[in-house]
């Protein structure tokens, strides 16, 4: 292949004078394509270069033998070279024919076709530096012409050299903090939100009743509770929704639970008086009398029934933006109030007024002699003290209920407990001279979780208004273990109960 090109060219003789060199490369001689030239043509052309004689020559001779010097690819590569500067010089030396100008355009299509089938060989190429020691090398291009085995699908991966993280210690102080901002604390808009819903939900619910019992004489609804005294830890507790009892000044008097028959001091008996005055039938409320005592359990009944079958939720909910529904399921009057941004339970309580001012009386579902009593709410009075002692020394006794509350809801044991139980803990401890700064509140989270197992270990939890009432009742001996043993690993590893 080479031959051809370089004789196309006039830098080779003919075969006649350079015929050893074919045989001794074992290339064998090739037919002469056209537009080449013989050897009488090569030799009447080199009468026009007159001062290039001695030059040609000994290139010839040099690029007749370089095959046996160099081989056949560095021959290749040594012709085009020359060629280069052959034709430099003629160009200098001697004007320029149609001849030339054809054997020169021959002889450079041959020689880039010898040298693109140079470029063509493969080669090995060098592997380039890796910029870091993390970075794995490229493997080497594979040859085409090595033989091809069973493809790897997965290419080794060097292993890469990266520094470790640096790990963050939380402090149980710092966790809390955290959880509380995480999971306790409410946004303002959802509570702003959520107090318009109470509020509008409270005046379409009192003007049902004022044309449902215009007889009746309920009054005002206000909606209150955790949410409107800060005390509410998300949203599971529901909004106090009170519907109040106007009862006729001395037609009716307070009985102390421990003086029924039922004898719990929890409770209240409201009974009817001055009947040989005022018979009955002179106030609207004796229809719900039982054994000369105004039943609770008859008007959560008679409330039960309108807000289940007679109130038109959807119609309200359509006004307000939200969807309402009455839990049928359940002893107490709750509504569930689902909005686009929350969902929100609303607790319908039936009350009236206590034995002393800001006390509160609950128509409750309660169980057996009970049922027919009055359930006195301490809520009102835990709020109030709560609220003055946090301002008298700037202390933190309301969030670590919400701490408390917010733990509780979210396990499956704890929940039982409830808002009074931890209520109570929270009074019992902040009464005490101590530090109540941000800065010791896991301190004093500690120190409830350590109260109410002992409470627990002794089925004992008094009220903080009321001695005699324990807080603890109402529970079964295995809710009471379950508790016991979910805060003693509490506060083993306190972390796992956030």
């Amino acid at each position: 292949m080479p031959g051809s090109s370089f004789r196309a060219s006039g830098l080779l003789p003919g075969d006649a004078r350079l015929g050893s060199a074919p045989a001794l490369l074992g290339v064998p001689a090739r037919r002469r394509p056209p537009g080449t030239l013989t050897m009488a043509e090569f030799s009447q052309n080199r009468g026009k270069r007159r001062d290039g004689e001695v030059l040609g020559g000994a290139v010839d001779f040099l690029l007749a033998n370089a095959r046996l010097v160099l081989g056949v690819g560095g021959a290749a590569v040594l012709g085009i070279a020359t060629l280069a500067v052959k034709r430099l010089i003629d160009r200098a030396t001697s004007p320029r024919d149609e001849d030339d100008a054809k054997r020169d355009s021959t002889c450079l299509e041959d020689s880039w076709q010898e040298l693109s089938l140079l470029k063509a060989t493969p080669r090995l190429q060098p592997q380039p530096r890796p910029a870091a020691l993390s970075q794995p090398v490229p493997p080497p291009a594979p040859s085409p012409s090595a033989p091809e085995g069973p493809a790897d699908t997965d290419p080794p991966t060097s292993p890469q050299l990266c520094s470790p993280a640096p790990s963050v210690c939380l402090t149980f102080q710092e966790k809390l903090l955290a959880f509380e901002r995480d999971h306790v604390t409410m946004p303002a808009a959802h509570v702003a939100l959520a107090k318009q819903l109470a509020g509008d939900i409270a005046l379409e619910l009192q003007a049902y009743l004022r044309n449902k019992f215009p007889e009746l004489p309920f009054g005002a609804l206000v909606p209150g509770g955790p949410l409107y005294d800060g005390l509410q830890a998300g949203l599971a507790d529901p909004v106090r929704l009170l519907v109040p009892l106007v009862l006729e000044p001395g037609l009716w008097s307070l009985v102390p639970g421990v003086d029924t028959v039922a004898q719990d001091p929890r409770c209240w008996a409201v009974r009817r008086t001055q009947l040989e005055f005022h018979p009955r039938g002179s106030s609207p409320w004796d229809r719900f009398l039982v054994g000369g005592y105004l039943s609770p359990r008859v008007l959560l009944e008679l409330l039960r029934k309108a807000l289940t079958a007679s109130v038109n939720w959807p119609a309200i909910g359509s006004l307000l933006g939200c969807l309402i529904r009455p839990r049928v399921a359940s002893e107490e009057l709750l509504l569930e109030v689902q909005h686009e941004c929350l969902e929100l339970p609303v607790a319908v309580l039936l009350s009236t007024a206590g034995a002393q001012a800001g006390d509160l009386l609950l128509a409750w579902p309660l169980e057996g002699l009970a049922s027919n009593l009055w359930l006195q709410d301490w809520y009102p009075a835990e709020a109030a003290q709560l609220r003055a002692l946090d301002e008298r020394d700037a202390g933190t006794r309301r969030r670590l209920l919400l701490l408390l509350c917010g733990v509780c809801h979210g396990h499956p044991a704890l929940g039982r407990l409830g808002r009074g139980p931890l209520t109570q803990v929270v009074l019992h401890l902040g009464e005490q001279e101590a530090d109540w700064a941000e800065e010791a509140l896991a301190e004093h989270f500690l120190q409830a979780l350590e109260l109410l197992v002992g409470s627990l270990e002794r089925a004992s939890l008094p009220c903080h208004f009321s001695r005699g009432v324990n807080l603890l009742d109402g529970l079964r001996e295995e809710d009471i273990d379950d508790m016991g043993c979910a805060l003693y690993w509490g506060l083993q590893a306190p972390e796992g109960l956030l």
